[in-house]
């Protein structure tokens, strides 16, 4: 992959507050990346140095292998969609288009076709005489898409730009988002806190904590294979089980109140007697009322059973482990609340994720 985008040891301090820590990323020409983290984390600010809005502590930002140091944000053909989507108020959808091309000195005429064409890419093909008032919310927040892609920015920025819709029109501009980037090949850096969001629309997830990227991964590999507790814990559901490596080479582990575990492929080397920490994602346990011959079962007694319809989210305890299992919701008849069941599971469900 060749290396379109460089973070080289970003660092921003606001006195004694460190926002970023010595951030060093790689992205590739047509990439779709998201920044992903909980508020405060530095997903944000990252963005901002590299939209030119925030001026490094120490670092710097590379296009092309070109430092963009000293550049002010007008002048690094960037587009940048905010989740308030700034459109001029006094102006069509058309003329807001043409508003960048405009400060870029195109003809009124050569500009107008070129932001209709846009508006045309972007599904509002006939709305382009409409002030931003007579639009939707999705609708607007496609008027600004426009508007950042309209000059053929190097670098599209989002951040959090779906976080004003409802949940139906997230989902539909999440497809919109990634049909246009793929459409224009432009490359995206999309900030949001919303996993699901990072899940569907990501060639690579950059997941961030306390200023520090925790791990940079394609979203099947964060889910699957996560590198660290955080990133376990953050990305979709998981359960955490302590436990003592009692055979390495065999991949084979003893746990508190369960007992011998046998985990999948890891890269990580340990010892026996080591502390370690696995990670068993809810919808790979199995639930049932009688143990299942030819498998490890685990008696878990339940507490509590989440009904979302198409699945229920079963969470009981085995000893004093609280233990959560995804079910599809016309098997949670099986079971009830305050009974007793027997959960199972392949040792491959079972990764090692480092402290």
């Amino acid at each position: 992959m060749d290396h379109y985008l460089q973070l080289n040891g970003l660092t921003k301090t606001y006195g004694d507050f460190t926002a970023l820590k010595e951030v060093d990323l790689a992205i590739g020409k047509g990439e779709f990346i998201t920044f992903l983290g909980p508020s405060g984390s530095g997903k944000t600010t990252t963005l901002m140095i590299i939209a030119g809005f925030e001026k490094a502590t120490a670092g710097d930002v590379l296009v092309e292998g070109k430092s963009l140091s000293g550049l002010a944000p007008h002048e690094r053909n960037i587009g940048i969609v905010f989740q308030n989507y700034a459109l001029f108020p006094h102006k069509t959808a058309v003329e807001n288009v043409y508003f960048p091309l405009q400060m870029r000195g195109v003809s009124r005429s050569e500009g107008l076709k070129r932001a209709e064409e846009m508006l045309g890419l972007v599904g509002l093909s006939g709305f382009g005489q409409r002030y931003p008032k007579e639009l939707s919310g999705g609708q607007q927040q496609r008027v600004a898409l426009a508007r950042a892609l309209v000059f053929e920015p190097s670098l599209l920025l989002l951040d959090e730009p779906l976080g004003a819709l409802d949940k139906n029109l997230r989902e539909q501009m999440q497809i919109e988002i990634k049909r246009i980037q793929r459409t224009l090949g432009v490359t995206t850096i999309f900030v949001t806190h919303d996993q699901t969001e990072a899940m569907s629309m990501s060639d690579r997830i950059v997941v961030f904590e306390k200023g520090s990227i925790q791990q940079v991964a394609t979203p099947l590999d964060i889910y699957h294979k996560p590198r660290t507790r955080f990133v376990a814990s953050f990305i979709g559901e998981s359960n955490i089980i302590e436990a003592a490596a009692v055979e390495p080479a065999a991949r084979k582990a003893t746990a508190e109140h369960i007992g011998e575990i046998e985990y999948g492929p890891s890269e990580l080397d340990v010892e026996k007697g080591t502390p370690v920490t696995l990670m068993i994602r809810p919808e790979h346990i199995r639930l049932s009322r009688d143990p299942k011959e030819g498998r490890r079962n685990v008696r878990m007694k339940v507490e509590t059973i989440v009904n979302y319809g198409d699945n229920a989210l079963v969470i009981g305890r085995v000893g004093d482990l609280s233990m959560r299992v995804r079910v599809l919701g016309a098997d949670v008849v099986i079971i009830k609340e305050g009974e007793d069941c027997h959960i199972s599971w392949t040792p491959d469900s079972v990764y090692m994720i480092a402290k």
